[in-house]
């Protein structure tokens, strides 16, 4: 088995600072005004949630998160059998609550659980935005090199870690 690199790593995992976590609030606070929308989570591919807005304290957000991720993964399988490399936006309508999901970059979710006080057009046409507007956040943060917050680790780190081990140790 072959170490990932730094670089490798960073490409594969979602990392999220405070500020990133911040912007990202105000994106799906905004996105909550304009739309009138219950509640926005924005889940990683994987299922984890990353953050979340809105009136939430009635949904098991873990659950909400991996069912989310299950769904759309099964619908990009579906998307593959027509064709399509995946669909980008999902929307499931309930009698009452209605959620939408749109594909952000390549990595997030945005899930928006609404209500029949609210249009799905409205959903859509401000979900758009705001998928485009977390986007940009997302490629701001790459094209930074991710520094935002890291502490930088020297190349030997992994040799020094394992050295130290085998000496606790006595391997």
């Amino acid at each position: 088995m072959h170490a990932k690199t730094d670089a490798q790593l960073r490409d594969e995992c979602l990392v999220f600072y405070r500020e990133d976590v911040q912007k990202i609030d105000e994106v799906l606070g905004e996105f909550l005004e304009v739309s009138g929308a219950k509640c926005a989570l924005l889940i990683d591919k994987e299922g984890h949630m990353v953050t979340r807005k809105g009136n939430t304290s009635t949904l098991d957000l873990d659950t909400v998160s991996a069912l989310v991720a299950g769904s759309f993964a099964a619908t990009k399988e579906m998307a593959r059998l027509l064709g399509e490399t995946e669909f980008s936006v999902l929307f499931h309508q309930g009698k009452r609550d209605h959620i939408q999901l749109t594909l952000v970059g390549d990595t997030t979710l945005l899930t928006v659980i609404f209500d029949d006080q609210t249009t799905l057009g409205m959903v859509r046409l401000y979900a758009t935005d705001a998928a485009k507007q977390l986007e940009d956040i997302f490629c701001r943060r790459k094209q930074s090199g991710d520094s935002a917050g890291e502490t930088t680790i020297h190349a030997d780190f992994s040799a020094d870690a394992q050295g130290r081990l085998d000496d606790v140790f006595g391997s």
